[in-house]
C-alpha cells in the first residue's frame, strides 16, 4: 500500500496516468471516424445520415462541458474522472450492439455525457498536482494525447475491422475502461480530497461570473472555429481519403494517423515554445498558428499529388495545435485554482459544439454538391474567424483574480 499512496502523490506518475486516460478517451471516440466507413454499408446511410451519426457524440458532450467543470470544482477531480471512465466505457460496448441508426445515435449521444466530464477533471487534476507556473506546460504535455488518440484510432481500429467486424472492435476497446477505472481508483487521489463530503461543502464556484467574463468567451470562440477545423478533418479524413483519394483502408489508417503523430509530438514542445518566446504575446501565437493551418488546409485538397496532400494535412494540423495550446494553457494562468474545472468547461464547450457543427455542416455539404471542396472551403473560413477572435483576447481583462494554491506533490 506504502507504493500505491507514493504513486498517487507523485506529480509527473498522476500526469502520465491522466495521458493514457486522455489517450483511451480519444481512442474510444475516434474509431467512430473508421467504423463509419462500414457502419454506412450495414444501414444504407447517406452522408447527411453519417453527419448526424458523428454529431450525436458531440452534442452530448459540449452539452456536459460547463455541468463536467463545475462538477469537478464542486466534488472534486477523483469522482468526476472515476464516473466519466465508466460511463463512457459502458456506451462504447453498446455501440457495438446497436441495431438502427436510431439506436447508434442515441447510444452516441449518452456516450458522448460520459466523456463530457474529463477534460476539466483532468485539467483540474494538473492545478490539483502541479505548482502555478508547471501547470500550462504540463497542460500542453496533457493535450497531446487528444492527437496521439487521433493517430492510434486508425491504426487500431482498421486492422481491428478487418479481422472482428466493427461490432467487436467497440466492445472490445470498450473493456479496456476496466483497467482504466482501477488505475484511477488505486492511484488518483489529490490530498485534498480525500474527506470528499468537506471537499464539497467548503467548495463555492463562481460560475456567474466566469460566465460574464467577455475575455474568457473570445478565448472559447477561438477554440469553437479551431475546432470546426480540428473534428470537421478528424471526422471526414478518412472517408476523404478513401473516397477521394481512392485508398483501401489500410492505407486510409496509416495515412490518416500520420497528422495526429505529427501533432501530438508537436504539441509536447508546444507549450516550452508559449512559456519561452510568447509570454504575453499567447494571442499572436495561437492567430498565426490558425493562419498558417488555413493556408496549408487550402494546398491539401487543390494539389494533385497524394503525398503533398498528406504533407499539407498535416503541416495544417500541426499549426492548429497553436490554438489548442494556447486555449488550455492561458486559464491556468489567469483563473484561480478553484474555478479552473469551470473555465475549462466554458472553453471546452466551444470546441466540442464545433465537433456537433463541423460533421454536421460538411455532411449537408458533401451531400448537396457531390465534392469536398465546399466543406474545406467551409473549414479556411472557421480558421479566419479564429485568428479574429484570437487577437481581439485583452489579457490584462482576463483574470478573475491571482492566487497561488497548495501543491500536494512533488
Amino acid at each position: 500500500m506504502g507504493r500505491f499512496a507514493g504513486r498517487s502523490q507523485n506529480k509527473h506518475f498522476i500526469l502520465w496516468l491522466l495521458f493514457i486516460g486522455y489517450l483511451v478517451d480519444y481512442l474510444d471516440r475516434m474509431v467512430m471516424s473508421v467504423a463509419v466507413v462500414y457502419i454506412k454499408e450495414d444501414f444504407q446511410l447517406d452522408p447527411a445520415a453519417v453527419g448526424a451519426i458523428l454529431s450525436s457524440f458531440f452534442i452530448s458532450y459540449a452539452i456536459m462541458q460547463i455541468p463536467g467543470g463545475w462538477l469537478t470544482d464542486k466534488l472534486g477531480s477523483r469522482k468526476v474522472l472515476i464516473w466519466s471512465i465508466i460511463i463512457w466505457s459502458v456506451f462504447t460496448v453498446f455501440t457495438g450492439l446497436a441495431w438502427s441508426l436510431t439506436s447508434l445515435i442515441v447510444i452516441r449521444f449518452l456516450f458522448g455525457i460520459g466523456q463530457g466530464g474529463y477534460p476539466a477533471a483532468s485539467q483540474k487534476g494538473i492545478a490539483d498536482y502541479y505548482p502555478l507556473k508547471e501547470r500550462p506546460r504540463a497542460s500542453a504535455f496533457l493535450m497531446s494525447s487528444n492527437y496521439f488518440g487521433m493517430a492510434l484510432a486508425p491504426l487500431i481500429a482498421a486492422p481491428m475491422i478487418l479481422w472482428l467486424g466493427w461490432r467487436n472492435m467497440f466492445v472490445v476497446i470498450g473493456l479496456l475502461g476496466v483497467l482504466l477505472t482501477i488505475a484511477f481508483w488505486v492511484y488518483f487521489k489529490p490530498q485534498n480530497q480525500l474527506d470528499s463530503s468537506s471537499f464539497a461543502k467548503k467548495n463555492s464556484v463562481p460560475l456567474k461570473e466566469l460566465l460574464a467574463n467577455t475575455e474568457l468567451w473570445k478565448i472559447t470562440v477561438m477554440w469553437f472555429a479551431a475546432g470546426i477545423v480540428n473534428w470537421g478533418l478528424a471526422s471526414w479524413i478518412p472517408s476523404y481519403l478513401m473516397e477521394a483519394r481512392g485508398m483501401d483502408i489500410m492505407s486510409m489508417g496509416f495515412f490518416a494517423a500520420l497528422p495526429g503523430i505529427s501533432t501530438g509530438i508537436a504539441m509536447v514542445f508546444s507549450g516550452w515554445l508559449l512559456d519561452r518566446y510568447f509570454v504575453n504575446r499567447e494571442k499572436y501565437y495561437a492567430a498565426f498558428g490558425m493562419l498558417i493551418s488555413g493556408i496549408f488546409l487550402y494546398l491539401m485538397f487543390t494539389t494533385t499529388s497524394i503525398p503533398l496532400a498528406m504533407l499539407y494535412l498535416n503541416i495544417c494540423m500541426v499549426f492548429k495545435s497553436f490554438a489548442f495550446t494556447v486555449a488550455f494553457a492561458l486559464p491556468h494562468k489567469l483563473m484561480p485554482k478553484k474555478s479552473i474545472g469551470s473555465a475549462m468547461g466554458i472553453i471546452n464547450m466551444g470546441a466540442q459544439a464545433a465537433g456537433f457543427v463541423s460533421p454536421l455542416v460538411m455532411g449537408f455539404m458533401i451531400s448537396f454538391t457531390g465534392s469536398y471542396n465546399a466543406a474545406f472551403w467551409f473549414l479556411i473560413v472557421c480558421c479566419l474567424i479564429s485568428i479574429i477572435a484570437a487577437i481581439s483576447i485583452k489579457k490584462s481583462e482576463i483574470s478573475v483574480q491571482t492566487d497561488e494554491t497548495e501543491v500536494l506533490a512533488q
